[in-house]
């Protein structure tokens, strides 16, 4: 059962990684212009770099704190409903918070580092 859960916790996180994949690519694409304008005054790749990988690690701790709430209720309803002993660790709450941001970097990083190394000229001429 414990192998199972952890499957299914696997594909979840790969899907909702892939989600903010996309979600990161399609704001480099639209912002495509503003990056070469923030290229052109000055800014470094890292600085760029860093910008898309802060926000696709805030992305998904939003999306972890609304799983952390949506599961603490879940255990409070069991608990509640059906009578069954629930355990709530703050060990694991936390566990999931970092993963969580883990994940952000990981599927973050290929779409920051394109809009990291886009050429100036092209992306200004870009509309």
């Amino acid at each position: 059962m414990a192998w199972l859960l952890a499957v299914v916790a696997s594909a979840s996180l790969v899907v909702g990684g892939i989600g903010i994949m996309n979600i990161m690519l399609v704001s480099v694409t639209e912002r495509t212009h503003e990056i070469g304008l923030r290229q052109a005054v000055g800014a470094t790749t890292g600085d760029i770099l860093l910008q898309f990988l802060i926000e696709a690690v805030a992305l998904s701790l939003l999306g972890g704190i609304a799983g952390i709430g949506v599961g603490v209720m879940a255990s409070v309803l069991i608990s509640r409903i059906a009578q069954w002993a629930t355990v709530l660790s703050a060990g694991s709450i936390i566990l999931a918070f970092a993963f969580t941001a883990l994940v952000g970097v990981f599927f973050g990083y290929y779409p920051a580092r394109k809009a990291a190394f886009l050429d100036p000229i092209e992306a200004l001429r870009y509309e």
